[in-house]
């Protein structure tokens, strides 16, 4: 059986990632259906971790940064008194309070509001983090123990959803670059269990995206090409929070040969130093930004050859 041709398709896949791959993995399944030559991601998801994995194709991926400090929701089983080398089901797991009894759930709900807001965190040492050119899990991996800054991250939110014995389901809303499995060890702690560690991790949400807009694989595996071509969103859905300006056909030719366009706000004007979504006849353009002087600049455009077949 011959292979399919690649294509050169853009957009932006919602995939809802399973239990026990890598991110990697799903998204190079994810690759193969779909034929792309170009694909990448908004940030990964453990194996063990489940739930909203957004998968940028073609021209999508120059915007996959965006997600990357976007705001994101998981939801979490906790097994309080014991404590995992990975801070999950995955790694050895032992027993630290084998007396302390079980908490209230009116306790949990006490301690529990000191990690709302702004707190530390001491990245765990199984995390892709790295030092000196290499993943902290690589060292960790080898028995080795490398020390770490504490640096802030933002708990925006955090509801109980049950209590039963010493496991301690919760939803949580955080801002980017918090570690779900840390922040389980020290709510653990606090609450005089000796610690914890994650019996399951779904990611529910990013931004305004949430998991039940998204597709499974085995879904995708069964629908045929132009089916799956359908589930794709257009690269600027990963934009909208920056403000949109839509030019005549003679400033978008200029801003692609990369000169600078006046700016001529149709209502209320966009200050200076603000990026802001282009389009031409309702095609999306890029990223640009308004200067010091009133005019419009490139920032990050779609290619030349994508806009060519868009425009024509």
């Amino acid at each position: 059986m011959t292979k399919p041709a690649k294509r050169n398709i853009s957009g932006v896949l919602l995939l809802d990632k399973p239990l026990n791959i890598s991110s990697n993995k799903a998204i190079q399944i994810a690759k193969h259906l779909f034929s792309a030559t170009k694909c990448g991601h908004t940030g990964t998801l453990d194996p063990m971790a489940t739930g909203l994995l957004p998968v940028c194709f073609g021209e999508a991926t120059k915007f996959s940064s965006v997600l990357l400090g976007a705001n994101k929701t998981y939801e979490t089983t906790l097994k309080l008194g014991f404590m995992s080398t990975t801070g999950d089901a995955e790694g050895e797991i032992s027993q630290v309070a084998a007396t302390a009894p079980n908490p209230a759930f009116s306790e949990c709900e006490h301690v529990i509001q000191g990690f709302i807001g702004p707190i530390m965190q001491t990245p765990p040492m199984y995390s892709a983090l790295k030092h000196q050119g290499k993943p902290l899990y690589a060292y960790a991996r080898n028995g080795e123990n490398i020390e770490r800054q504490a640096r802030e991250v933002i708990i925006h939110g955090i509801q109980i959803q049950s209590l039963l014995h010493n496991e301690l389901q919760l939803t949580i809303q955080c801002g980017t670059g918090t570690y779900i499995r840390t922040l389980a060890e020290d709510i653990g702690k606090a609450l005089g269990s000796g610690g914890a560690y994650l019996l399951s991790l779904r990611r529910t949400a990013i931004d305004r995206f949430p998991v039940s807009q998204a597709h499974t694989l085995p879904a995708l595996e069964e629908m045929s090409a132009i089916e799956r071509d359908a589930c794709l969103l257009p690269a600027d859905c990963l934009l909208q929070a920056y403000p949109a300006v839509t030019l005549d056909d003679q400033p978008a030719l200029l801003l692609q040969q990369g000169r600078t366009v006046e700016y001529q706000p149709d209502s209320d004007a966009i200050p200076a130093g603000k990026v802001i979504r282009l389009y031409n006849r309702q095609h999306f353009m890029g990223l640009g930004e308004i200067t010091a002087n009133q005019e419009i600049m490139a920032k990050r455009l779609l290619s030349n050859s994508y806009w060519s077949e868009m425009t024509v």
